[in-house]
């Protein structure tokens, strides 16, 4: 099994002491959560987002990962001479990723984590930055200006930040912790889309359901949580629902989220995509509420411009109609994220009393 490596010209600007010290021991090792160490031949265990709970633990071969590198490898190059940054902690997988292949593959590192996003913004320089849309989102507000290339993955890009990022050459991909790379999507794909699958993977839809193979899934959960992907037969689900139309993927939410109204089956997911593409959004989660008539209905929980409001919700019911579209705002001048970037739900609907 091609184990990770500590490429001869590697260089690292920031606090390497994390990775130095789970390549030095040359085995199985941990980052984040709590329990043993994993036990077996270069293997690994990182942590899952977060984003439907508790981050879990996944423990995956390291040559799940190696054989991403070396696709990327050709198709960004990235090797000696070529600056690579992350923006996460290393407990988050995608930083833990990006970290673990410019340093493997011998390109010049940026280790941004922990730093305020000015700060980032300020001393960013990079060929190729890995980042989430949360984190692109502060960098952008930080006054950075995009350039370079830009590996997205996390959650779908909305329209206003694909517009944001328009100086960048911007790579949009859709994966998960369990299975790594699932699709990639050029400058070239439709805008809705999450592009076509990634070189290696098999994707097919089950009732809507997303499943597949390739040569980058996880091995399991680790620990007594079950966790929440599925196997059968060699394929894989996480949960998340799509379609495909000629050849390229297109989300439609997680089968967790759905949300049942008049009838109706909503995924949150598509109404905050539309959200943050309107004028005086900068952060949007949808969210339900229990309704006697009609099952559930959907509110808004909003950062950003309150004189947009009548806008928004204008522009929800023209899009959606009255029944999907949310019946109101809530406004919030803090929002709650996980530490990979993304909106803490759980924590928002206790906050707002949904």
């Amino acid at each position: 099994m091609k184990a990770f490596a500590w490429h001869p010209e590697a260089q690292v600007w920031g606090d390497d002491a994390g990775l130095r010290g789970v390549l030095a021991r040359g085995g199985a090792f941990r980052i984040g959560g709590a329990g043993p160490q994993p036990e077996g031949e270069a293997v690994f265990e990182t942590l899952t987002s977060g984003s439907s709970g508790a981050p879990r633990r996944i423990l995956r071969s390291m040559a799940s990962w190696t054989a991403s590198f070396a696709v990327n490898a050709q198709m960004f190059q990235i090797g000696p001479g070529r600056r690579v940054a992350v923006l996460g902690e290393l407990v988050q997988s995608l930083a833990l990723y990006g970290a673990l292949e410019a340093i493997h593959l011998g390109a010049s590192l940026q280790l941004l984590g922990g730093m305020r996003p000015d700060r980032q913004a300020a001393i960013l320089a990079a060929d190729l930055l890995y980042a989430t849309p949360a984190q692109l989102r502060l960098l952008l507000e930080a006054g950075w200006r995009p350039a370079g290339r830009i590996l997205v993955g996390g959650s779908k890009l909305d329209l206003g930040l694909r517009q944001a990022l328009a100086g960048a050459e911007v790579c949009e991909f859709y994966g998960a912790a369990e299975a790594s790379f699932i699709t990639l999507a050029g400058p070239d794909a439709p805008e809705a889309s999450v592009g076509r699958a990634y070189p290696g993977v098999e994707i097919e839809l089950r009732a809507g359901e997303i499943w597949l193979r390739s040569p980058y899934l996880f091995q399991g959960y680790a620990g007594a949580d079950p966790g929440g992907a599925a196997w059968r037969q060699g394929w894989l689900s996480v949960g998340e629902m799509g379609f495909l139309r000629d050849g390229y993927l297109y989300l439609s939410g997680r089968k967790g989220r759905m949300v049942t109204v008049a009838d109706q089956n909503v995924f949150p997911e598509e109404i905050e995509g539309f959200l943050l593409g309107l004028a005086g959004v900068a952060r949007a989660a949808v969210l339900p509420r229990p309704d006697a008539l009609r099952g559930s209905v959907l509110l808004a929980v909003l950062q950003g411009d309150l004189g947009q409001e009548a806008a928004i919700l204008a522009a929800c019911r023209a899009r959606f109609g009255a029944l999907k579209a949310p019946r109101a705002v809530i406004w919030r001048g803090d929002w709650p994220v996980l530490a990979s970037g993304k909106t803490d739900l759980q924590r928002l609907a206790l906050e707002v009393g949904l």
